[in-house]
């Protein structure tokens, strides 16, 4: 049993231009994760042959905001049509709105009911969109330690739950494992328990948030639970090279990462 893996544009080979680095992750076999993509040649992307599993599916407002969800539902739908000419399969949102770095456009340190109920109506509209068009949004969870403070109902328990509450198709988990093992840990038992609400994978290893092995997380012994549970979807690493930008660094990471998920 084989898992479709995919590597980060964004974080390796940066070096190369964008379209470089897409058409050179594709040649190795692997597919393509964005982030934003506005202001980019989306036609020289798709020309590249490469199949795109995910990109960020908005740009403004928060899921759990009632001031701004609005936001989020109308940026989702205006990158619908980019979504659509590279064939990416998941949009990926957030619990909150992130701003430069990373950082919480609107730090808040405490969640409220209403943040969960504004959640849960945000993500059952964003699964009403995702049908029309035959798009995943994907929640990913985050970690407030260390890349996202400010970020309320970030941990993976906490994106687990709404997905499951929601209970759509078209609204799945984006499961970091490289932001659970800082928040939250005990990640063979969160695969095992959000499998059913799992759309797609990121992985990178704690510390450092470079490519499986560089680190402490156990990613085969994450491997062989996910192929016991029959988990056959997309492994996406969002993670640098720890050689660095250049093209022998990327090109061993993703050796490195294919290793950690092929079966022994």
């Amino acid at each position: 049993m084989t898992f479709r893996l995919a590597a980060c544009a964004e974080m390796i080979y940066g070096e190369l231009p964008l379209g470089e680095r897409v058409r050179r992750i594709h040649d190795q076999g692997f597919e393509v994760e964005l982030w934003d993509t506005r202001g980019r040649d989306i036609a020289a992307l798709a020309a590249t042959g490469a199949k795109f599993s995910s990109m960020s599916g908005y740009f403004g407002g928060s899921v759990i905001d009632p001031a701004n969800a609005h936001e989020v539902l109308s940026s989702a739908e205006k990158l619908i049509p980019t979504a659509l000419e590279l064939g990416v399969e998941r949009m990926v949102v957030h619990p909150a709105e992130l701003g430069e770095g990373g950082r919480a456009v609107r730090p808040t340190h405490r969640s409220t009911g209403e943040m969960w109920l504004t959640g849960l109506r945000t993500l059952e509209k964003l699964g009403e969109l995702g049908e029309r068009h035959g798009i995943v949004f994907a929640l990913e969870n985050l970690n407030t330690i260390l890349d996202h403070p400010g970020i309320p109902l970030a941990r993976a328990k906490d994106t687990h739950a709404l997905v499951k509450a929601v209970d759509h198709p078209n609204v799945k988990m984006m499961l970091d494992l490289y932001h659970a093992q800082i928040g939250e840990g005990n990640l063979i038992e969160l695969v095992r328990g959000a499998q059913a609400e799992i759309g797609e994978i990121q992985v990178a290893d704690v510390p450092g948030r470079f490519e499986p092995g560089t680190g402490e997380i156990n990613y085969p012994a994450i491997a062989a639970t996910l192929r016991a549970a029959g988990y056959t979807g997309v492994i996406g690493m969002e993670a640098g090279a720890i050689g660095g930008q250049g093209i022998a660094a990327g090109d061993a990471a993703l050796a490195a990462f294919r290793a950690a998920f092929s079966p022994n």
